[in-house]
């Protein structure tokens, strides 16, 4: 296979990058998973789990399904999510940094999985597949492979191009030019900074 030399400031930043999309990710989850997807949330996960089997949402939540399970497993999320950014995880060498990413990725993945409605949008997913991406890249002390760094460049332009087409499709004012006179007035969300917007 062949490795990229050229690429570590590239993976240096992408890693941590993702670590702290991670993190926030992981950090709204505690807060909000177990009152939408709790044993007495809106959508109970162990209901979800008898009728879907594991093989088409597989998710640690097959294993055991409680409250405390699922809280647990997101705070060990936060755990290496912190690990992931800080770097820590790189220090001890590939094998453990392939670990700590193969882990955030079986734990947020257990969590879209089982997220039914809640985690069904195009940006839950997208954080599962460069999750997953980024076991492959490995430690500070490894090279990282060129196919693994135009797997995460090809995703990028998905992303990209993805939202370009959508726009274009929807509404004749993206084709004309002519959405931003009034995209700033509907779509961003409120803060104390939109009045100056």
């Amino acid at each position: 296979m062949h490795f990229a030399t050229e690429f570590w400031l590239t993976r240096f930043c992408f890693q941590r990058a993702l670590g702290c999309i991670y993190l926030i990710a992981f950090l709204i989850a505690t807060s909000q998973f177990i009152p939408l997807l709790g044993e007495r949330g809106l959508q109970p996960v162990r209901r979800f789990l008898r009728r879907v089997p594991f093989r088409r949402a597989p998710s640690l939540f097959y294993i055991h399904c409680s409250d405390r399970f699922i809280t647990a497993a997101i705070w060990c999320g936060i755990a290496l999510s912190l690990f992931a950014v800080t770097g820590w995880s790189e220090s001890f060498g590939l094998i453990v940094s392939m670990i700590a990413w193969a882990l955030l990725w079986m734990i947020y993945l257990s969590l879209v999985n089982v997220g039914q409605t809640f985690y069904g949008f195009g940006w839950e997913t997208m954080l599962a597949e460069t999750g997953f991406l980024a076991i492959f890249l490995g430690s500070s002390d490894a090279h990282p492979p060129v196919v693994v760094m135009w797997l995460i460049v090809w995703v990028l332009f998905r992303t990209m191009f993805g939202a370009g087409m959508i726009k274009l499709r929807s509404d004749p004012c993206w084709r004309n030019l002519t959405c931003l006179f009034y995209h700033y007035e509907t779509q961003p969300l409120p803060n104390p900074l939109s009045w100056y917007l």
